[in-house]
């Protein structure tokens, strides 16, 4: 079965890790650290946090930006469900806002009609690599004091209107899973523009542990000294993949050109396809395309997924409206609360894209859809 999406690894990303495992640290040690800051200087110098995965980041972000009970958190229904989960277990409740009809990312005037004083974080999702409107998002934030999340766990090594992703909100959050642009096995990152955000999100994944004389509460005790002023988690990234997660930085920009090669090829061969409508790139942005997300027609998703199955390409749908999931049908929310991000639902069909991904692949996958179509 050929992947919709997996994981790059080299000689080098085998060779880096191989190191870790024959030096003296094997997790938080000095390839974490390395990480941490080649992190910050692709995402606009801001201090970064590793984290065990992407829902691990969310959670610390979430935590740094203090929402609890009674918060209300506004976010995007096209998302894996980690993106909202993760401040619903802290007690806030979510309002979501529909997407725009094309990008299927979250609507700004669909923002500002939920948006209200209790609002505590709009949460925006880049889907498939595409930089949500952050300008438009942070001015609504703005205007009720709220704070601006970027969940870009598809979207490392992208720019919208020239800034890279991780200088777009007050907090962002990466995922490092195979299927992403990079990766470090399981893993992910929270960057802050705001130093105490960075720092709550440090203490909250390390067990919330203090470890700065400064801040102690207890003054009486030796050099071995720490304590906990919030409770935290262990969320701790290792050494081993952190020392993956630098190796695969250096390739970062080898594989946002593959992934640009291979999306041209399917743009070219798709585009007069009919019963098929192509992905959009606004020209503010310049995206790392991690989903090639076609919509398939006339109600045909569902059989073309099948066919493709059967044929060996391993299609995928992406995603599921967050509020279709029982947990929160449970809750309350009822289908029907965004058109038009249910609309894509119904359409949408991930094609296979990796660095990985050869020519002879991708024309296979073009050739299928197009019998499939048939």
């Amino acid at each position: 079965m050929l992947p919709y999406g997996r994981q790059s690894i080299s000689e080098s990303d085998i060779a880096a890790v191989i190191e870790v495992l024959r030096g003296d640290w094997l997790t938080t040690g000095p390839a974490v650290a390395m990480f941490e800051a080649r992190i910050a200087e692709i995402a606009g110098g801001h201090r970064a946090v590793t984290t065990t995965s992407g829902t691990a980041a969310l959670h610390a972000a979430y935590a740094a930006l203090g929402v609890s009970t009674g918060d209300r958190v506004v976010s995007t229904p096209m998302t894996f469900v980690a993106t909202t989960s993760m401040a619903s277990i802290l007690g806030a409740t979510i309002d979501f806002a529909d997407v725009e009809e094309d990008t299927a990312l979250i609507d700004p005037n669909a923002v500002d009609a939920v948006l209200d004083e209790r609002t505590k974080v709009i949460a925006a999702v880049d889907y498939a690599g595409h930089p949500a409107d952050y300008d438009r998002l942070s001015a609504s934030a703005s205007r009720v004091g709220a704070r601006v999340l970027d969940d870009a766990a598809h979207s490392i090594g992208s720019f919208y209107k020239g800034r890279p992703v991780g200088d777009l909100a007050d907090i962002t959050t990466f995922s490092f899973f195979p299927t992403k642009n990079l990766t470090t096995g399981e893993g992910g990152a929270v960057v802050a523009k705001d130093p105490v955000l960075a720092r709550r999100a440090h203490e909250f994944h390390t067990i919330g542990l203090v470890r700065d004389p400064k801040r102690f509460r207890i003054s009486s005790e030796g050099a071995w000294h720490q304590e906990v002023h919030e409770f935290g988690v262990n969320y701790r990234l290792t050494d081993i993949a952190s020392a993956l997660g630098v190796a695969q930085l250096r390739r970062l920009d080898e594989f946002k050109r593959r992934r640009a090669e291979i999306t041209r090829r399917y743009d070219r061969a798709l585009g007069e396809l009919d019963g098929v409508r192509l992905p959009v790139q606004r020209g503010d942005v310049d995206i790392v395309r991690h989903l090639y997300p076609v919509r398939i027609l006339d109600g045909r998703r569902r059989e073309i997924f099948d066919k493709m199955r059967l044929q060996g390409i391993g299609v995928q749908v992406n995603y599921m409206p967050v509020y279709w999931h029982p947990v929160y049908a449970d809750a309350g929310y009822r289908r029907g609360m965004c058109p038009n991000a249910e609309a894509f639902y119904s359409e949408e069909l991930s094609l296979p894209i990796y660095p990985d991904l050869t020519d002879s692949q991708v024309d296979q996958v073009i050739d299928t859809l197009g019998r499939a179509l048939r």
